[in-house]
């Protein structure tokens, strides 16, 4: 990791360490968005050992300032929702352009990350595909347990939405974390509806 990069990603986490909320796990507790931020970051580098400097990067913004726009700051409902999630994603990119570009590297490095962190080119684009992955691997192994029991019947439809976004090699991955029965049972049952074209 070149002295550039390093730099960059501890910019990152200061931001992110700004944030107020704060999470909590095995008996330690920081705030939120640093702490998913360095899980995003290590799934990214699991999945892809070889990952590219952009994808580092994005790995430790993908969700640098979230706390700054409230899901509350929209209307109810899922237009409010879709709204919401595009406008923080807007905030993301921006975020990281700045930070990106005063740490001196090129237009072309902020654009690509910026790529990445609006998942453009889905499911054809790799980066994009391993940042989706680790995306969906840090909500199961950090927050859906937590998640579950609030959401009762939606829970099974909420995981297969998620999963669909995945492809093969990270839904083997989601296999292999550790779950409560309750929620193994229904992530099998996402991944059954997915693969019966439900």
């Amino acid at each position: 990791m070149n002295d550039r990069l390093r730099q960059t990603l501890r910019l990152f986490d200061q931001y992110n360490g700004a944030d107020p909320n704060l999470f909590s796990w095995d008996g330690q507790t920081c705030p939120q968005e640093l702490f998913l931020a360095e899980k995003l970051h290590e799934w990214v580098v699991k999945l892809a050992p070889d990952a590219s400097e952009p994808l580092i990067l994005a790995s430790k913004c993908q969700h640098i300032g979230r706390w700054e726009i409230t899901r509350d700051s929209y209307p109810e409902g899922r237009i409010g929702y879709l709204s919401w999630r595009k406008a923080l994603m807007r905030h993301h990119a921006g975020i990281a352009q700045r930070i990106i570009k005063d740490a001196g590297y090129p237009d072309s490095v902020a654009e690509r990350v910026t790529a990445i962190l609006m998942k453009q080119g889905i499911k054809q684009d790799a980066d994009v595909q391993a940042m989706e992955n680790a995306l969906c691997l840090v909500f199961l192994q950090y927050q859906y347990e937590a998640f579950h029991p609030a959401h009762g019947e939606k829970i099974v439809e909420i995981l297969r939405k998620s999963l669909l976004k995945m492809d093969s090699a990270g839904h083997r991955q989601a296999l292999t974390l550790p779950y409560s029965p309750a929620g193994m049972a229904y992530l099998k049952q996402a991944l059954a509806a997915l693969e019966a074209g439900g």
